[in-house]
């Protein structure tokens, strides 16, 4: 099992003996472009049953089977954690959500605020950058990405008991911090490449479960504000 590398996402239930039926890109990256062979290893998930080692049954050019063996790792699910962001161009929006993926983030909600200059994402791409973020790093939970919505909208349906961490760019080099949060139900609030409106932060700031935090002394692109906001967030109040 060593020398297994490979991991695939499967929309397929998993369980020791379990037949899983390959469609035509599955078979054509693990016959064609890993170069699998019948009998090979490698480790199947399904975002619900944990990790599974599988053999190759059959390979084709246009299908094949895996056969589950046995389980390999249980599902380990993140904590209750809403990534939220302002879509920017394109490969920096696929940098965010596969960070946000790797990361530990439970859900992926895409918002249109004053300021996001990119209208145009495409769910269904978004969640396969999860699939292929979460094969990457080993997870076994594949987060939802919702579609495109406006920031207004999502705070104007705001759940109770959620807090809300919104990232305040006008906070640079002031100490606003988790320190003294409890866990819980939480969500992580990035803003577009020109920073949330005066109307927008206005609101957030009256918002009882909205927090402002600063990111350090620097004012940081979107996409690296992703990622330090989401490091700052696992290393407080995470499962880090």
């Amino acid at each position: 099992m060593a020398t297994v590398k490979i991991r695939l996402y499967v929309d397929h239930p998993l369980g020791g003996g379990q037949s899983l039926p390959l469609n035509r890109d599955q078979a054509h990256y693990l016959f064609g472009v890993m170069r699998l062979k019948a009998d090979a290893e490698l480790f199947v998930f399904n975002g619900k049953d944990g990790e599974y080692l599988a053999r190759v049954a059959k390979a084709g050019k246009h299908g094949g089977i895996l056969v589950c063996l046995e389980q390999t790792k249980p599902l380990q699910t993140p904590p209750d954690l809403w990534f939220i962001f302002a879509p920017i161009k394109k490969a920096r929006t696929d940098f965010i959500v596969e960070k946000a993926t790797e990361m530990g983030a439970a859900r992926i909600m895409p918002v249109l605020t004053d300021f996001t200059n990119n209208d145009r994402t495409r769910r269904d791409k978004l969640q396969a950058h999860v699939v292929e973020a979460a094969e990457q790093c080993g997870g076994t939970f594949v987060p939802p990405v919702d579609d495109l919505q406006k920031l207004n909208n999502v705070l104007e349906n705001w759940p109770n008991g959620r807090r809300l961490m919104f990232c305040d760019e006008t906070l640079a080099g002031a100490r606003e911090t988790l320190a003294g949060q409890s866990p819980g139900p939480w969500a992580i609030l990035i803003g577009p490449e020109g920073g949330f409106s005066t109307p927008e932060r206005e609101r957030l700031n009256t918002m009882p479960a909205a927090l402002a935090v600063s990111l350090g002394p620097r004012i940081l692109r979107a996409d690296t504000a992703a990622v330090a906001a989401l490091t700052l967030w696992q290393s407080s109040l995470g499962d880090w």
